[in-house]
């Protein structure tokens, strides 16, 4: 039997998605009334640290299975809680720091038991969250530090893709590839610190070329020619790193931006095209995993995959193009993908068979 607390912290972490959905709306210049005064600035760390950053936490600590690791995701989805209730003082990023370092604590572990360069890939990625967070609490500008943000998800996603594609029977050539092109965002990621603009077009030069090693190696291009839900997660998977590619190329074109179009261009490209290509391709196991409910796979779930790829497209186009009204339909309908892909999970759910049952893990 699952624990109930999976849920409660599930629910935390899509409390946080929903409030950063609510926020990005307004930033995109459409009338909706806050949800509370100024909270609309908190969309990127709801988004990153109380959705995201929650979600992996739970999902790690489900795979380790050490019950303390739990207070990871549970400390960022209060800190996410705390942002949105706007408690006074640092306590919402106090709690989301904290949270980041129990994962990191976690990977140091797992390192220790399995020495790999994915898990320490992986390891990174947690380590590249918490530095965000540390700096973050330490009142540093958002656009300062989101590139270590970044960092979380890309090191986090990049090591899992690793781990499968070494099944693939992977060339000495082709690891130290990887390990030159993550390296090479790395030394992006800190020269960025000092060197903003310089920073930037090097770690895109980095995600650029790391999109093109996903796309080349990962196993999703062997999976993509069987049928049904494998399909569909290689679809996910593949445009993923598309939007990865797209994002590096963006930030070696515009550098160090603070604000505007660009800008918006350059984060969306990876938060919503990179990142929310594999989390509707790996709900199917994830979700089954976490809560112990069944998840039937059904080909509406192409339905908010081709959305979401649409309407990035328009907003993209309209960042670029510097027409207003194709970046906010653009922005709107990206959060319709995002909502009916949780109506289309949550009725995949109650529609299924025997609770437990999990999606076959063969993506």
């Amino acid at each position: 039997m699952t624990p109930r607390y999976r849920y409660l912290l599930m629910a935390m972490g899509m409390t946080a998605l929903l409030s950063a959905l609510w926020g990005g709306v307004i930033r995109l210049g459409w009338s909706l009334p806050p949800l509370r005064s100024g909270m609309s600035a908190f969309h990127g760390p709801l988004m990153v640290s109380g959705f995201l950053g929650t979600l992996i936490g739970l999902e790690r600590a489900v795979a380790i299975g050490q019950r303390w690791i739990f207070a990871g995701p549970l400390l960022s989805g209060l800190g996410a809680l705390a942002l949105i209730a706007g408690l006074p003082g640092r306590t919402g990023p106090f709690l989301i720091m904290i949270g980041s370092l129990i994962l990191v604590t976690a990977f140091i572990r797992i390192i220790f038991q399995l020495p790999a360069f994915f898990t320490a890939t992986m390891g990174l990625g947690a380590l590249s969250w918490l530095t965000g967070n540390i700096l973050w609490f330490g009142g540093f500008a958002v656009h300062r530090i989101v590139l270590w943000w970044c960092g979380f998800l890309v090191l986090t996603i990049a090591g899992e893709r690793l781990e499968l594609a070494r099944f693939g029977f992977l060339s000495a050539g082709s690891r130290r590839t990887f390990q030159f092109v993550t390296g090479l965002f790395l030394c992006g990621l800190i020269l960025a610190a000092g060197w903003f603009d310089l920073g930037m077009r090097l770690a895109g030069a980095g995600l650029l070329a790391l999109s093109l090693w996903l796309i080349r190696y990962d196993i999703a291009r062997r999976t993509i020619r069987q049928t049904g839900l494998t399909r569909f997660i290689a679809v996910c998977l593949l445009s993923g790193h598309a939007w990865l590619g797209v994002s590096g190329l963006l930030a070696i074109c515009f550098g160090g931006v603070s604000s505007g179009p660009e800008y918006d261009a350059l984060l969306h490209a990876l938060f919503l095209g990179f990142a929310f290509s594999m989390i509707f391709g790996h709900a199917p196991i994830i979700f089954p995993a976490v809560t112990g409910l069944p998840m039937s796979y059904h080909p509406r779930f192409y339905l908010h995959w081709i959305l979401l790829q649409m309407t990035l497209l328009l907003r993209i186009a309209g960042d670029l193009a510097g027409w207003t009204p194709g970046r906010q339909w653009g922005g709107l309908f990206n959060v319709f993908a995002v909502l009916l892909f949780l109506a289309n999970t949550g009725y995949s759910i109650l529609s299924s068979g025997v609770p437990g049952k999990a999606a076959r893990n063969n993506y």
